[in-house]
């Protein structure tokens, strides 16, 4: 069996609806095809403005953005011949809880757009023919409650998708949810932003799939964001090692969890142009060629560097390390990288609304210091040249070198 991912910008629009068909209908689905779908567009985006209105009593702004999520899938439906309340029906009410977390209501709300991506799609592949079914994933796919970053039950979750693979009257196809879960008790998770390919990958790690590939609007693995670098180069072939290390530097094609659970399985990830299914894309596989030959460039936008210097010029390394990383591990910070001296450390996390809340927590045992508007800038396979090509131009605030990589926080432009 086959899995294929289908993020957001492929399904956007009712066009992008149809040219998913399209490369469904290109496909061998004889022993099964898994197909996992993102929400539409940017609807993710407006469903956690619609969380943030509520979350601060904003409930008109949060009604209009709603109705605008509603109108949005409504018009796609027309577009693709359904009709809306009949062949398919929304969610009618926004299920938010003034007494819940801020981040549980996130998982109930913004969950809300893979289901109505999935239903309307797999709704419409079944009316074009094809043997489809659709799956609803927080009943499957079995979570913890840690929401926004849900940890997934492997053991349970694969006994259960399994159990409905195997099923003799199951169609050949199967539209599911990416990126959302459940937890024992019914609720609706979220893996972390961009968990749609780390649904893929469990899946097909889970199934024994013979090959996953995410469609995306790219020609596939790039030495460089197209959007920020005008010359670049696709990366035919990589390994899982490699993949790894872009993913967790800040590389937007896969999502940083997507390998090792095809790494484990010996798995290949394919990553092709959604507009134009035939081109050969990108392979990730063990035998991938490595070490990469061309310069790659990684930006991790909204970076905040935090600065720790001890109170007492006690020696940071040696007697606070662990604490500091406590902290940082229970207000759930992602670490992009790290530089020490004798007696300070430094940090460069993901500016998140975390962030606030540990600097507090750090401040009680350091003296805290901090910059925020930042990137970080990781190429692969740096020369001196292509260093001080990188350094022109900007402030830097830390740099970092090792045999062929560097790493850049630079202040944001």
């Amino acid at each position: 069996m086959k899995v294929f991912k289908f993020g957001g910008a492929s399904v956007k629009d009712a066009n992008g609806v149809r040219n998913l068909e399209s490369i469904v209908r290109q496909t061998d689905v004889q022993d099964g095809l898994m197909i996992v779908i993102s929400a539409m567009g940017k609807t993710t985006n407006a469903l956690e403005r619609v969380v943030e209105f509520l979350d601060t009593g904003k409930e008109e702004q949060a009604l209009s953005q709603w109705v605008d999520i509603i109108d949005f899938h409504v018009a796609i439906m027309k577009e693709l011949g359904l009709k809306p309340g009949v062949d398919v029906r929304l969610q009618g009410e926004i299920p938010f809880d003034p007494n819940l977390p801020f981040d549980e209501n996130y998982d109930q709300i913004v969950s809300l757009g893979e289901i109505m991506s999935t239903q309307i799609i797999a709704v419409y592949l079944l009316k074009q023919g094809l043997s489809v079914e659709w799956w609803n994933m927080p009943k499957l796919l079995r979570t913890d409650n840690t929401w926004r970053e849900a940890r997934v039950d492997d053991k349970t979750s694969q006994e259960t998708i399994k159990a409905g693979w195997e099923r003799p009257d199951r169609p050949q196809i199967v539209v599911a949810q990416g990126f959302i879960g459940g937890t024992a008790e019914g609720k609706r998770t979220t893996l972390g932003r961009e968990g749609s390919d780390y649904t893929a990958a469990l899946l097909g790690n889970y199934l024994d799939a013979e090959s996953v590939t995410i469609w995306k609007d790219v020609p596939g693995i790039l030495n460089a964001d197209p959007r920020l670098e005008p010359n670049t180069v696709l990366i035919p072939s990589l390994r899982y090692q490699d993949a790894v290390e872009l993913s967790y530097s800040g590389a937007q094609i896969i999502h940083p969890k997507t390998i090792k659970p095809l790494e484990n399985k010996q798995i290949p990830l394919f990553v092709k142009p959604f507009g134009d299914p035939k081109a050969a894309g990108s392979c990730i596989s063990q035998d991938g060629v490595g070490p990469l030959n061309v310069p790659v460039y990684i930006w991790r936008k909204n970076q905040i560097l935090i600065t720790m210097r001890a109170k007492d010029f006690a020696f940071v390394l040696e007697e606070s390390l662990s604490e500091i990383f406590d902290i940082i591990h229970r207000h759930r910070l992602k670490v992009a990288l790290i530089q020490s001296s004798a007696v300070t450390i430094s940090v460069c996390v993901d500016n998140t609304r975390f962030v606030p809340a540990a600097i507090e927590a750090l401040q009680v045992h350091f003296n805290v210091s901090y910059n925020d508007h930042l990137s970080l800038l990781t190429i692969r396979g740096t020369t001196p040249e292509i260093l001080e090509q990188a350094k022109a131009g900007r402030t830097i605030m830390l740099s970092q070198t090792t045999r062929r990589t560097a790493r850049l926080v630079v202040k944001e432009i």
